[in-house]
This record gives C-alpha cells, structure tokens and sequence, in this order.
C-alpha cells in the first residue's frame, strides 16, 4: 500500500478529515486504522487553536500540509493532529480513534489495558498508546522528511460508512458538524449521536 503524499493534504479541511477515515495511521511498529476524526479550520473556527494562539498560526503558516501537529491537552494527554493547507480551507484535524492493527501488545502494555475498544478510542488514548508526545511536534507525515515507520497508508479496503456529528469537548463553535466516524466502529471515542449540545444559558 502506498503512503499518503503531500497533495492529499491540500484540499479543505472537512474534505480530507473524512477521507481520513479507513486510513491506516502507521507509527514506529504500532498501526492503526483511523476510525473518528475532527476538523478544525483556520479561518471563522473559534473552537481552533488558530483563533487564539499566534504559535499555531505560525505553525500552519511556516509548515508543510500532512505536518504533525503535537499538543498537550489539559496538562494530562498528547493529542496528535495533521496539517492541512493549500486548499480552499486551511485547519488541523484530530485523529480521535483507531482500530488498532499492529504493534497490540506493546500498545496494551503503554495502555495498561487488554481490550482492543479500550486501546486506542480517543485522542489522549491512541497518543499513549502509539508512544507520541511533544518530541513528535513538527513532524512530516507525507512527503519530503517523512522518516521510516511513520506514514498514513492507503486503505484497501471497502469504504467505510462515514457519518458526521458535533465535535467533543469545546466550549466555542459547538454545533458544527465537523466530527467524522466510521458509523459502527466500536473504537470510536463518543458513539454518534451522544454528544450533546451544552445548554443555552437564560437571558433573565
């Protein structure tokens, strides 16, 4: 299977966060096949770390499209997110989850978990579980420099049944669609259609 290159990256965002989905994510003697992904854009996207943080609007600005974009959430979690530019929409998308497919036991040993559903179904649990962390910012995923071992591999299989839903765990922006899944992955971190919208505050 061949790796994604540089121009599957150069599309809107919300394009290639659902073409995403079926792709095997391939990291260090670990893989897993992405089955949630979110969309955040540059541009009219509160919820992005653009709207508020100039070091991640030099980042899109100075990096590659398919570039790693590493952050720490929370002071607990790595989460990993890709960068897509060059389009009609620049943004970030966040890997939420993977069915895992390669490297099981040394993800269920960094996981301290054994069931594969608990292994790699959200963003902090798949960091953990492939070894990424800060080290790993700024690292091409496509093209020039991508280093051996690390890849987005083309699926090969039938096409997964993509759904859309609101994205997890902001506080701005909360009701765009922009959450992509593969509909009946039991590896997604929030099934779809369980998220809910945060209650409208009262004007009296």
């Amino acid at each position: 299977m061949p790796y994604l290159g540089t121009a599957f990256f150069e599309r809107d965002v919300l394009t290639v966060a659902r073409d995403l989905i079926g792709v095997e994510l391939v990291w260090k003697g670990c893989a897993g096949i992405i089955v949630e992904t979110e969309a955040y854009s540059v541009e009219g996207d509160l919820a992005a770390h653009t709207a508020t943080r100039p070091s991640a609007r030099e980042f899109v600005k100075k990096q590659p499209p398919g570039t790693a974009y590493v952050y720490f959430n929370y002071g607990m979690y790595w989460l990993f997110n890709l960068l897509v530019k060059g389009g009609s929409q620049d943004g970030l998308i966040l890997i939420r989850a993977l069915e895992p497919t390669c490297g099981i036991p040394q993800m269920q040993q960094r996981r301290h978990r054994e069931k594969l559903h608990e292994l790699c179904s959200g963003p902090g649990k798949l960091a953990l579980a492939l070894g990424i962390d800060g080290t790993h910012h700024g690292l091409p995923m496509a093209g020039k420099g991508r280093p051996a071992g690390c890849g987005l591999l083309q699926p090969t299989s039938a096409p997964y049944e993509v759904v859309t839903d609101i994205r997890v765990g902001i506080s701005q922006a909360v009701d765009f669609p922009w959450r992509f899944l593969s509909r009946h992955s039991p590896h997604l971190s929030v099934k779809h259609g369980k998220v809910k919208l945060p209650a409208k505050k009262s004007l009296s």
